[in-house]
């Protein structure tokens, strides 16, 4: 098959290009092992490159930041075979107000809206931890505060079990494919700032069966297909920070431990054929530039 891997940052967000490379390079590498041929876009306008190349290709995968990657993900659609999340989804999981609101009303545990003193501000869409603080001010234009949660940080990474059609996707009747639970490393600055250095995977805490049952909650109340990444952090309850409906970090370590590839799940989950389980064996600390230590 002819792929295309649209990731956006390695040309076009300086900022966030040592996570894009990272997750693009165990795609990239994946699909090839597979016998597929990689298709990128130049260093052009994203959108006008994917809308040229996409209706040559079989299969197409974006890689963007989340307020963008609804956008791009929409003219990959237009155009050939999505391994991703849909586009509608991708929106409305991009905009943490209208989601959070979503899954609280579908039981599904995330942290209160903050009044008075320390709270979490973030950007009503944001990507990953930029741009998002602890502090006591009010939020500014486009963002919004949160109760802070103390407690562990972990990502829970799983591929929902969706038929792709040529209108809409819906559930198989299979459960998602769960990856693997991975502990994040998330520390908070002086100044308030919160930043991701990576983590490790696969972990398995002691209610990782709660972790993880939250999290298929979460993908499957908001409608996600392609690979996800669900943010928890563990206190009296699981609470669901973030639902990125796209490729995350965590993949750089997960690949290093899982003997399927990821290219073939992407591909038989997008077809609602992903099997039950996945095998990974040993552990590896990854970072955002996507150098992982096996142990």
């Amino acid at each position: 098959m002819k792929v295309l891997l649209a990731e956006y940052t390695v040309t076009h967000d300086p900022a966030l290009a040592h996570e894009g490379a990272a997750m693009l390079a165990v795609l990239r590498d994946s699909f090839e092992r597979c016998g597929d041929e990689i298709v990128l876009p130049g260093p052009g306008d994203f959108g006008e490159e994917i809308a040229r190349l996409a209706p040559e290709c079989d299969m197409g995968l974006v890689i963007a930041p989340d307020h963008l990657l609804s956008k791009y993900t929409f003219l990959v659609e237009q155009a050939t075979h999505n391994l991703g999340c849909g586009f509608m989804t991708i929106a409305l999981c991009a905009n943490k107000v209208q989601s959070g609101r979503v899954l609280r009303e579908h039981g599904v545990p995330v942290p209160d809206d903050a009044g008075a003193g320390k709270r979490v501000i973030k950007p009503v869409k944001g990507c990953g931890t930029q741009e998002v603080r602890l502090s006591e001010e009010m939020p500014r234009g486009g963002e919004f505060a949160q109760q802070y949660v103390e407690g562990e940080n972990y990502s829970v990474s799983l591929i929902p079990n969706r038929v792709i059609g040529d209108a809409c996707a819906y559930y198989s009747g299979k459960p998602p494919v769960f990856l693997a639970v991975n502990r994040q490393e998330i520390v908070i600055g002086s100044d308030g700032a919160f930043r991701y250095l990576g983590g490790e995977t696969p972990v398995h805490p002691a209610r990782e069966d709660e972790i993880v049952a939250t999290a298929k909650k979460a993908v499957e109340v908001l409608g996600c297909q392609g690979y996800c990444g669900v943010d928890v952090v563990v206190a009296d309850k699981v609470y669901v920070v973030d639902v990125n409906p796209r490729i995350t970090t965590s993949l750089v370590g997960i690949a290093a431990c899982m003997q399927e590839e990821i290219a073939e799940l992407l591909v038989a989950a997008s077809k609602g054929d992903g099997p039950a389980t996945v095998h990974l064996t040993g552990h590896a600390r990854f970072d955002t530039y996507g150098k992982v230590t096996r142990t």
